[in-house]
């Protein structure tokens, strides 16, 4: 069942790297940036995620990242996910599952969610994240 919304964040791809293929697949590495708040504090995540075109046109990605709170707290995230071309530059639509590890008091309870996402790229390489508790 979806819980309550826990992240919400705009940003900005900052790197795309062509890969050796897996398999004849084509295989890109992305980097992003991103600010917005997570459990309602202000943060900024950069996350890097490799993904793999499959011959059904499906995304097939995982990825990992960092967290950062104005007050010095880290989160760690690793996901993994589905998604597809949009057709729009380098725009993509992915829809997976989060999971968090963090030693912050404030964040603690972070550790024991799985989550779902929603992450969406325009054809401008802008990023748009939104991350819900799935209980």
């Amino acid at each position: 069942m979806l819980g309550e919304q826990i992240a919400e964040e705009r940003g900005k791809l900052t790197v795309l790297r062509v890969l050796p293929s897996e398999g004849g697949h084509p295989r890109v590495e992305v980097s992003f940036q991103a600010a917005g708040k997570i459990l309602g504090i202000d943060s900024t995540d950069m996350g890097t995620y490799c993904s793999v075109l499959g011959e059904d046109g499906v995304l097939r990605g995982e990825g990992q990242g960092v967290i950062m709170t104005g007050q010095g707290d880290m989160v760690t995230w690793s996901g993994q996910g589905i998604g597809r071309l949009t057709g729009q530059g380098t725009g993509s639509s992915w829809r997976g599952a989060i999971y968090y590890k963090t030693s912050s008091q404030q964040l603690g309870r972070l550790n024991s969610v799985a989550a779902i996402f929603e992450h969406e790229v325009d054809g401008e390489g802008n990023v748009h994240n939104l991350v819900w508790e799935w209980k």
